[in-house]
């Protein structure tokens, strides 16, 4: 499906049937493993943080599960990454479109770009995903990293 999303999320920042109790907890838990593995610098986990109380992320799909995808700006990040969480139980992101509704989030992708025209194409990139309620079951039944990488090869 997208090449781009293959290519830069990372293995080891991808949860699976991951349990947080806040959207704070879900970007915390896979920034500081992308900071971990050195793609983002020690900033980037509270900048992603501070964004989501103002900028929000949280997208209502067609198909049942609703999705969220945090990022902050370019000047925290080394090396461009993704990391993706997958919820057992959906935890609640206030929605991009109207901050003040709240959206109960499944599927969380946690962007960090070092460059504003690939942050933009990325966002695309994953929105295009998003729009495809076929694709976000798959994703979201996914039990295994294999099987997640697997969802985004053409």
């Amino acid at each position: 499906m997208s090449s781009a999303i293959s290519e830069l999320l990372n293995p080891q920042c991808v949860v699976i049937n991951g349990t947080f109790k806040s959207s704070e907890e879900v970007i915390r838990s896979i920034g500081q493993e992308l900071f971990k593995l050195g793609f983002v610098k020690d900033s980037f986990v509270q900048a992603a943080i501070d964004r989501e109380k103002v900028l929000p992320t949280g997208l209502p799909l067609a198909g049942g599960f609703n999705a969220a995808i945090p990022h902050t700006e370019i000047e925290h990040v080394i090396k461009p990454a993704l990391g993706m969480a997958i919820l057992k139980k959906p935890i609640i992101f206030q929605n991009m479109i109207s901050p003040s509704e709240s959206v109960p989030v499944s599927l969380v992708f946690l962007l960090a770009l070092d460059q504003p025209k690939a942050q933009i194409e990325m966002l695309q990139e994953v929105a295009s995903v998003l729009q495809n309620p076929k694709l976000v079951t798959e994703l979201i039944g996914q039990d295994n990293v294999e099987g997640v990488l697997s969802c985004f090869e053409d």
